[in-house]
């Protein structure tokens, strides 16, 4: 086999499907450029705070037990600070997952009595548990601890509700929290400008409310982070954008000083903080997956823009569609029927390295409303930053597709994705115009 043709052809790939797909890919050329140019300009942002910050062999030591004077943590969490431009960042393998992150910086800042609003709709499902807002919730809610939560929905048009919100901030609104990215809602992810505008706006109302953003998916997509645009703290997970698909767990918060010592103590215990934390030789892969992260990012979002501009083009609906500007890896697609939803999974989980010869099924999974179904042949498990699918089995019949650490990997996860909906007759390729059966 000595053309790539003939290599996605052994894989199983029909001829039509990858004529198709070439020609999708070919005319994204400039857009793909634009993409680079971002991830070159936060590789040298990278790679300026790790020499600033003296980043040696040293760091990569590992440390058990307290973890007392950890140098590679310490400069890591040093690094991060100045990558997003703030006073501290609090960067720990300790931190499970990005609904851990936010659970902790919550928990952390909030006390009975305080209101917690978000200004931008429902909140990612897991974390309604944590804030206490299901029908049946766990021990340790939010809720539980005397904490109330007010929601402002987006108006129609998906712009801010100003006047809502401004009516929601009352004297016990202690923190705002600002979901960056879309979830498995139908609405669009934020950008950094809108965030930064939403927040000047709330601290117009209240001054000294606490801004923090979820930036699960976000992170390296855009020039500028949110806590250059206003926020107080800013939350995410190693094992999606930041990670760069080498960090094997971890999440991060970065931000204002007095606000990252809570968040420690939290984490932690009060009093000990950011002094202990012991890194058992993770450290390295949190350093060179942080290095890798722009341009595993650009390769995530050019599989994006794949994504959109394949289905979009056979007559399904796509969020960002597939003209518009990006600022997450995700991209949602309704697909309209659950078969078409296992079908779409099932390609993903097909073209991946890891787990090729499974069949992912719906299943009822922590923390979700609905049954899910997640595709993710990843080195790490659960990894979004790797090429990944899913989607709650309930209408619009929705997947959301992320990842991919080389857009090499998420051009043939997608055609892969696309066979399998032809071979269960749910797609009809013609020509470039398309339509879905």
């Amino acid at each position: 086999m000595n053309t790539l043709k003939e290599m996605y052809l052994s894989a199983g790939i029909d001829e039509e499907v990858y004529d198709f797909c070439d020609t999708v890919q070919k005319g994204l050329k400039d857009r793909f450029h634009q993409i680079d140019e971002i991830a070159e300009l936060n590789q040298m942002k990278v790679i300026r705070a790790m020499e600033n910050n003296r980043v040696s062999a040293a760091c990569f030591e590992a440390t058990t037990g307290y973890g007392y004077d950890d140098l590679g943590r310490e400069t890591l969490e040093a690094v991060y600070a100045e990558v997003f431009d703030t006073e501290a960042a609090l960067v720990r393998p300790q931190i499970t997952c990005g609904t851990h992150a936010l659970t902790i910086a919550l928990s952390a800042i909030l006390r009975p009595g305080d209101e917690l609003l978000s200004p931008v709709g429902k909140p990612y499902d897991t974390l309604e548990g944590v804030i206490g807002i299901k029908r049946k919730n766990p021990p340790g809610s939010l809720k539980e601890f005397g904490i109330k939560y007010r929601q402002v929905d987006l108006l129609e048009d998906g712009s801010f509700d100003l006047e809502g919100i401004k009516k929601a901030i009352n004297d016990k609104t202690k923190l705002i929290t600002i979901q960056r990215s879309k979830g498995y809602a139908p609405r669009k992810t934020l950008s950094v400008e809108r965030i930064g505008e939403l927040i000047s706006f709330i601290k117009g109302v209240k001054h000294d409310v606490i801004c923090m953003v979820d930036n699960c998916y976000g992170e390296f997509v855009e020039c500028i982070e949110p806590t250059q645009a206003g926020a107080d703290l800013c939350v995410g997970s190693l094992i999606k954008n930041p990670g760069g698909g080498l960090a094997p767990i971890g999440g991060y918060i970065v931000g204002k000083e007095k606000y990252i010592d809570l968040c420690a103590y939290r984490l932690t215990a009060p009093g000990l903080g950011k002094e202990v934390g012991a890194t058992l030789g993770v450290n390295q892969s949190f350093f060179q997956g942080f290095f890798l992260a722009p341009t595993v990012t650009a390769g995530a979002l050019k599989g994006a823009i794949f994504a959109a501009n394949i289905y979009e083009d056979l007559g399904f609906v796509a969020v960002p569609d597939k003209t518009e500007s990006r600022h997450d890896i995700i991209q949602a697609v309704t697909l309209g029927s659950p078969e078409a939803v296992i079908a779409f999974c099932r390609g993903i989980q097909a073209a991946s390295p890891v787990d090729s010869h499974v069949a992912p099924e719906p299943y009822a999974m922590p923390g979700y409303h609905s049954d899910v179904i997640m595709a993710a042949g990843a080195f790490v498990q659960g990894s979004s930053i790797e090429l990944s699918a899913d989607g709650p089995i309930e209408p619009p019949y929705a997947v959301y597709f992320q990842g991919g650490l080389t857009w090499y990997h998420a051009r043939y996860g997608i055609t892969m994705s696309l066979q399998y909906m032809k071979n269960a007759g749910l797609v009809t390729i013609h020509s470039r115009s398309k339509s879905h059966a």
